[in-house]
């Protein structure tokens, strides 16, 4: 199994793209800020998944990197909320990223509380 095939990316991997598309509406005052806050936070998620699961066989590490996977995730809802605030992003808009973001971030708790079934093992 390989990264791209974790639901946990697949979903963080669809949010940073919708992200993307969205933020290139964005008055071009943002754009290094608010647009690229958030399209860095957003493609943060899916590096960090992506490299934790390469080093998965370190529990520990597994564990304690992924919650900077979902601190990032956070870290996106504070940019969408300030996009729906500056009225960028229409309330439905704001809505679904929003729940993308929680799906994410179920699926990266998921991943913490449950390591060994996606490798984690302290043993060669």
């Amino acid at each position: 199994m390989d990264f791209t095939d974790l639901l946990a990316y697949q979903k963080a991997y669809k949010l940073a793209m919708d992200i993307f598309e969205i933020s290139k509406s964005f008055p071009k005052e943002e754009t290094y800020s608010l647009s690229g806050q958030g399209r860095r936070s957003s493609r943060s998620v899916c590096a960090q998944i992506a490299e934790r699961y390469r080093k998965r066989r370190y529990p520990a590490y597994f564990i304690s990197k992924l919650t900077d996977a979902d601190g990032e995730n956070a870290e996106i809802q504070v940019w969408m909320n300030f996009a729906h605030s500056c009225r960028y992003i229409e309330k439905n808009v704001y809505d679904d990223l929003l729940a993308q973001s929680y799906e994410v971030r179920r699926l990266i708790g998921h991943m913490i509380y449950n390591p060994q079934q996606f490798g984690a093992n302290p043993s060669p």
